[in-house]
This record gives C-alpha cells, structure tokens and sequence, in this order.
C-alpha cells in the first residue's frame, strides 16, 4: 500500500510534475464517468487533460456546467481530430446505428492522441494515462514514453460482471456463489452478437504489458463482497483498484429542467422511473406492450425517451426513433405519467424522493446510479453484460425483482400483463416494501464508502498515493 499521508500537499508539492490524461470511448455512458472520474482526480490537486471528440466536449461541458460548473473549471479539454469514415453497409441489424458511428471514429483517433502525448510528455516527469478498455488500439503508443504509464478504468462493468462472462472462460476457477444461485445464473450465450465480441476482441491484443493497472467503477461494498474484485487480478502482474460509485455530486437546484417540477409534486416513493437504455433493443410491438403494462398498472411513473449517444456524430443529426403508442396513452396520462422527450439528469431523478423504484436494462453504469441513490430495480436486460447485472441486483443483493424468469430468450415478447404484476409487486405491495428497505439500507452504506476514511474513499486515496509515488 502506498503512503496517503502527504496527499494533502499534494497540490503545492506536483504542479504539473505529474500530469493525468483522460481518454474515454467515445459514448456518454463511457464519457460521462471518465469525467467524473476525472473531477475526483483533480480534487487532489493533479493536473487533467480530458481527450475527446470536439463536439462532445461541447456537450459534455454544457450538461456539467448546468449541473455542476465548479469542478469542470480544473479540468483541461483538449479537441480530438475526428476524420469522417463511410459506414458500413453490412451492418448487423442488431448492432444500433450510432454505435457504429462511434467506432468508425474512434478507429481514427490514434494519431490525434499521440500528437497530444508527444507534446505533454515533454513538459512533465511523469505522464498518467487512464483510458477506456474499448481505447487500447489508440493508446497503444503510450508505450513509447519513458516517462508515461497507463491504467484502464472500466466505469460500465461490473467486478461478477467481468469475471463471469470475460475471466471465468478462461482462468478455470469456479464462479464462487451457493450452488442454488448458480443454477439460476443466465448463461452468457445468445447476450453478446458477434460484432460486439469481435470488437471487443480487437482491443484486448492491445492491452498488452503497457498496462499498469487496472480501476473499476465498484466496490465491495456496491457488490457485497470482495470475492469478485479480488479475482479480477489473478494472473495478471497489476495492481487493482475498487473505486465506485464514480459518480457526479447531486445538487439541489432543479436547473429548469420540468421533469424534477413534476417530481416536486408526486409522493414520496410513488413514481417508477423508466430509463431510455431499453428503447434501442426494443421493438416497436415490445415499446407499445410496456406502454400497455404500466397504464394497466395504474403507478405514477416518467419515462425518459431519449437516447443520448443517438446522435450522428458527423452532420449532428438525431437519431432518435419516434415512438407509436396504444391509441390514447398520452391523453391518458393526466399527471399520472410524464414522457420526458428531452435530455434530462437522471442521477438526479433517481435520487428524487418521489422515485420509489427504477426499470432498467441493467447497464452497469445505471445499476451503479440507483445502488447509490438506494432505488430498488425492475431488471430487464437487453443484451452483454445486462443479464448478469440485472442477477447481481435481484438475486445475490437483493435489491429488484426481474421482469420475466432468467431463461426467457432475449427476443420473446414480454406482455403488459407481466409487466402490469411485476410493476405493481415493486410499488404497490408489502414484498415491494421489503425490497426497497433493503435498496435504501445499501444506498445508505454505499454512500458513506465514498466519504473520508470509508472503503472507496480509502481505495482513491491509494490510487492517488501510487500514480503521485
């Protein structure tokens, strides 16, 4: 363990001795987490370089600023070079549009980046590099720094995520829960298309021995456990660091958005928040049967309906799809629903106290906002690592019921009949009660980890030990 006990001196003692560059994928779920991340290391006094795309610079910093503007004004945003590259015709129609957007661009930005080190690299002792899994193809040149190492942070998996579908394949251990759990644990077939695998393949031969380390946006304390952290590390040579949630501060204001006004005036506990992280899996008929069910259910409920990586990053066009509901739903509404069209906070929805419960695909970087806001989930996973996710909540935590039994083939239909029962168990009975003391139980200790002297807190002030050593 590194010494923490100069860490306070740290801004006088470094300056720009020691310098940090953050180089995230380029999606908001990957994005917004690299910046908060980045926010944590300059409350310690290091100097941040933030790399990106321009436009999302743009609106990374203008949703932050309405947010929380004072911590942006520590951090240094640099404007990666984007060269436009034709789609694919052949895309697989289960891969979203937009994502192969990103990666056309991302595939380009290896040049941009390293212009950026090589100028840095030169006005500093050292250089901390700490980039995205999905970004080791364009920081494969950090290895030609003598000054400069590298550590990837994974803020959209978790620890049971990463050893059960990544690790376990390979390192020949068991998977470490009681056998009754076991035998209900989705199998990761069917989750992962091609494509995405073979992305993901692409970018691991990178890794290679550049890598000093490796950071995860979790903690024993959000998993229940060590046991999953601790193997990430076996047969690897790094250090491991557990520092979630990585999250951004709550703040009170409502910043105009209509969305928490209407929350101001719904009880407490009484409105299900429903995330847009679905929609780009769903069909048409499945968005029409889960505007059925949770009419059918009579519970308050927002429903965000945008999707914000659904962007073309080239023309700034929206991607978004246009949705098609049961004849009359939104007339219905009458205050008993709200449709949110536009980008709204949702880490500041799910801490609302009206929000009494939380239906989501499972991403892990929603599951880490409602474990820390202590909001209960409805799972319902899409696709990669959702599933386990989703088991990790409902079955080994506790904290959310699924919304169909873990077997269910990822393309069957789920009726608003289900969805009706599974939404009114979750808001409008005793075992709901149960499950939401037990969410709010874990919120609470999650929370506390993050301040001075708690378990997360203590693993950042290591790490901050380590790459300032």
């Amino acid at each position: 363990m590194e010494n923490t006990q100069n860490i306070p001196n740290l801004k006088k003692k470094l300056g720009d001795e020691v310098v940090v560059v953050m180089v995230p994928f380029q999606t908001q779920s990957h994005l917004d987490p690299f910046l908060q991340f980045a926010c944590l290391i300059s409350s310690y006094g290091l100097s941040v370089h933030y790399l990106s795309l321009p436009s999302y610079n743009h609106d990374t910093k203008a949703r932050a600023t309405m947010l929380n503007p004072c911590d942006l004004a520590t951090i240094h945003f640099h404007d990666l070079e984007m060269i436009p590259t034709p789609l694919d015709p052949e895309i697989p129609s289960e891969v979203p549009k937009h994502f192969h957007l990103f990666w056309n661009v991302t595939m380009h930005l290896r040049e941009s980046i390293t212009s950026f080190l090589r100028d840095i690299s030169s006005k500093s002792r050292r250089i901390i590099m700490i980039h995205d899994c999905l970004m080791c193809y364009n920081v494969q040149d950090i290895a030609s720094f003598d000054n400069a190492e590298s550590y990837i942070f994974s803020p959209v998996i978790s620890a049971f995520g990463m050893y059960c579908d990544h690790l376990f394949p390979h390192v020949g251990l068991p998977i470490p829960i009681e056998q009754q759990l076991l035998q209900k644990l989705p199998s990761s077939e069917g989750w992962y298309c091609e494509e995405i695998m073979r992305i993901g393949s692409f970018q691991v031969q990178y890794i290679g021995k550049s890598s000093a380390g490796d950071i995860h946006n979790t903690s024993k304390v959000m998993e229940g456990s060590n046991t999953f952290i601790d193997l990430l590390g076996i047969g690897q040579d790094k250090k491991q660091w557990a520092i979630g949630p990585v999250l951004r501060p709550i703040k009170n204001e409502k910043n105009g958005f209509p969305c928490l006004d209407w929350l101001d005036k719904q009880p407490p506990n009484s409105v299900l928040y429903v995330s847009y992280d679905m929609l780009t899996s769903f069909s048409d008929e499945q968005i029409k049967e889960l505007a059925m069910g949770l009419e059918l259910s009579k519970q308050k409920f927002i429903w965000l309906l945008k999707d914000p990586d659904n962007t073309d990053i080239y023309l700034g066009a929206n991607l978004n799809r246009e949705f098609e509901f049961h004849a009359g739903f939104e007339e219905r509404l009458n205050g008993v629903g709200l449709l949110v069209r536009d980008w709204a906070p949702q880490t500041e929805i799910l801490a609302h106290s009206s929000i009494g419960g939380f239906l989501s695909a499972c991403d892990w970087t929603s599951c880490v906002e409602t474990i820390t806001m202590g909001v209960p989930i409805i799972a319902w996973p899409t696709h990669s690592d959702h599933p386990k996710n989703g088991f990790l909540l409902t079955e080994m935590l506790k904290i959310g019921l699924v919304i169909t039994e873990w077997d269910k083939k990822r393309d069957e239909m789920v009726t608003a009949s289900t969805i009706d029962n599974v939404v009114r168990k979750l808001m409008a009975s005793e075992e709901g009660d149960e499950v939401r003391k037990r969410a709010k139980e874990l919120g609470e200790a999650v929370r506390k980890s993050t301040e001075k002297g708690g378990a997360s807190r203590m693993e950042l002030d290591y790490f901050i030990a380590h790459i300032t050593r």
